[in-house]
């Protein structure tokens, strides 16, 4: 079998609005509302409605042979939550259809995988059950942010209850091998590898209306003509581009759409191809090697590697700076206070500080919205420090709860011991005066006695109130 997965990535990070250093103290909102609105909208009607229908028209039209994959950020899900409800209706559409797969991958769309475990598994279990409320779906096969993978995530990966991840088919760890075989982990041959193709993808996503690329213009001919050229040992393709290339990095005047509506029908027609689903692919497809990366991989730029979001110091600097709170986080039970905390993990905020803004400006200047590294760097910062301040309040607050609580409890105690003590000296007083009762039978003499033992109880009854005023 020959197959082929498109995956499609969708990704909207909560953007922050131009926070000053004035407003560190003054000010607990960070995001652009405005921003983040009219941006959803736009790409919305651009493309993920357009994109949408016509995937429902070929899934109508080519039934079982014509499958595709979503990896959904749970920012975007929230986003669409808040803006573009319409845009969850039609994927879960989508997803009826039983056609579609959807992936999981960190809540945030954070960097939490490269340096701390527990808040990372937090953020995949958090997306599982995200899927599984709007697709009803539980995943099997895991993406995480940006395809970062390395052999460290492994067995995490395998443990989170995943049979495989799709990571990217990097020249450093493939070497002369191709991406279009199934894998395996060299560290958990439990876990298959899915190989991104760069090459086709990035024609896609990134040539497709460039004028001056020499295969211009990619046809649907075109491409299945590639794929009838590739080694007929290769068994499985995976196209994985950004959402947004239809309509949006690549403008529908460019004939994107056109090409996405006839692209199967071509594929099925001229070649020997079907398409698949990654779970299918794990499922009739056996690893024909296994693979290490002994250092972080992804997608971004010809490097391949994490250096589009911590390569250079500000990134570091930021990165490191948040995480320095993660003690305190756990602490914390306000709920305004961790919505934060896991919008500020997003990537997307470390990626616009990367220098490598000024080497490959038309790239970069899609997504990111200040002038400079150094701007957006500062803005991060500032909205990190009243965030910081914010929660040494909050850890603050419930620290003195819990001393104040653990006072009354050691009070508590002290009352109980105290009201045993007095029953037991009651008890004795009570004894001697009913055993002398019994031998004199002297009725005035017992009446004193009930005297002294009513007098000792109200005194006892009155310690008992005294330790409550104090509780």
């Amino acid at each position: 079998m020959r197959t082929i997965c498109l995956y499609f990535q969708i990704h909207q990070p909560f953007r922050l609005k131009r926070y000053r250093f004035f407003d560190i103290g003054n000010d607990d909102y960070y995001y652009d509302d405005y921003s983040n609105d009219s941006i959803l909208q736009r790409v919305t009607q651009r493309s993920y409605l357009k994109a949408n229908k016509i995937l429902g028209h070929l899934i109508k039209e080519y039934k079982e042979n014509f499958k595709v994959t979503f990896s959904i950020s749970g920012t975007a899900i929230n986003q669409f939550e808040l803006y573009a409800p319409q845009v969850l209706e039609s994927l879960k559409q989508l997803s009826k259809t039983g056609n579609v797969e959807f992936l999981s991958e960190p809540d945030a769309h954070s960097l939490a995988s490269l340096i701390h475990r527990d808040e990372f598994e937090k953020q995949v279990a958090a997306h599982r059950l995200k899927i599984q409320k709007y697709f009803n779906q539980t995943p099997t096969i895991f993406k995480n942010t940006e395809l970062i993978y390395s052999d460290d995530l492994a067995n995490q990966i395998v443990d989170m209850g995943f049979e495989g991840t799709i990571t990217e088919g990097a020249k450093q760890i493939l070497g002369w091998k191709s991406p279009n075989y199934l894998y395996c982990s060299a560290v958990n041959p439990r876990l298959k590898l899915l190989l991104r193709n760069f090459k086709l993808s990035d024609d896609l996503s990134f040539r497709f209306s460039n004028r001056a690329w020499n295969e211009f213009p990619l046809t649907t001919e075109k491409f299945a003509y590639w794929l009838n050229h590739v080694d007929s040992r290769e068994e499985n393709i995976n196209i994985f581009v950004d959402y947004e290339t239809f309509g949006g990095r690549q403008p529908e005047e460019s004939g994107i759409f056109e090409f996405l509506k006839h692209l199967p029908g071509t594929v099925l027609k001229s070649t020997n191809y079907t398409f698949s689903t990654p779970s299918e692919v794990i499922k009739n497809l056996q690893p024909v090697a296994a693979v290490s990366v002994p250092n972080p991989i992804s997608w971004a730029d010809e490097e391949r590697d994490i250096t589009a979001w911590l390569g250079n110091d500000l990134q570091k600097e930021a990165f490191h700076k948040l995480y320095q709170l993660k003690e305190q986080i756990d602490q914390c039970q306000d709920r305004r206070i961790l919505t934060d905390w896991k919008y500020l993990q997003t990537s997307d905020h470390f990626h616009y500080m990367s220098t490598k803004f000024f080497s490959d400006r038309p790239t970069y200047a899609y997504v990111n919205p200040f002038e400079s590294p150094y701007d957006a760097f500062i803005n991060y910062m500032n909205v990190l420090s009243d965030f910081a301040l914010r929660v040494k309040q909050k850890t603050a607050v419930n620290n003195t709860t819990d001393d104040q609580t653990q006072n009354l409890m050691k009070l508590l105690d002290e009352k109980d011991q105290i009201i045993a003590q007095y029953e037991v000296q009651l008890s004795k007083l009570q004894k001697p005066a009913e055993t002398k009762t019994a031998k004199n039978a002297k009725p005035k003499t017992t009446q004193t006695k009930k005297t002294k033992a009513t007098t000792t109880t109200k005194k006892t009854s009155e310690k008992k109130n005294e330790l409550i005023k104090v509780m």
